[in-house]
């Protein structure tokens, strides 16, 4: 089977047999990130890793433009963090219990990929959007190790830079997002 950055520059040149050649291509890879994300979730979780690849998939497919596996890769990684986040707040609705209180959370415990807490899936999408206008790099490092769960080698390579380099900005990001959630909650009228 050809490499994945093969496949993604066929389809671009517009061979009409290397876009049925992707998705076998990368449905495995993708899968086991999917399952090793939602093995961290609730029980009753309504969404599986099939659904959640599937879902991805179909987001990805159709007029976007990959320069490689690394831009796939990170699309991907952003594909899941959206239909998760849209999970959540459907999640989080007053139909379904969205009166709840929210509670802070404390980054020094930042997991590699989220709990089912639609709340804390929530605050860091919204803080995430805050950091990427700042440092987008360090904002894709979050969205791979947090929202796909990916390892740090995995995220470096999916970045095409070092490990160290990926290790530097994970820690910088999560001291940034614990300032923010800091600086945040002093700002809050309830104290």
């Amino acid at each position: 089977m050809a490499d994945v950055t093969q496949i993604l520059n066929a389809i671009e040149r517009g061979d009409p047999k290397a876009a049925a050649e992707l998705l076998p291509a990368v449905y495995d890879e993708l899968r086991k990130l999917a399952a090793a994300k939602l093995a961290r979730e609730n029980q009753g979780q309504t969404l599986d890793a099939t659904a959640l690849v599937h879902e991805a998939y179909l987001r990805l497919v159709g007029d976007q433009h990959f320069s490689g596996r690394g831009h796939f890769f990170a699309a991907a990684a952003e594909a899941m963090r959206r239909i998760l986040v849209e999970q959540a707040r459907r999640k989080a609705s007053l139909k379904r219990g969205g009166d709840r209180e929210q509670q802070q959370l404390v980054t020094d415990d930042l997991p590699v990929a989220p709990p089912g807490d639609p709340l804390e899936i929530l605050a860091i999408h919204e803080t995430l959007d805050q950091l990427a206008a700042e440092s987008p790099r360090k904002a894709e490092v979050v969205k791979l190790r947090y929202f796909l769960g990916c390892t740090m080698a995995e995220t470096a390579e999916i970045l095409g830079v070092a490990t160290k380099t990926a290790e530097e900005d994970w820690t910088y990001a999560r001291a940034w997002l614990r300032r923010r959630w800091l600086r945040d909650q002093k700002k809050s009228p309830i104290d």
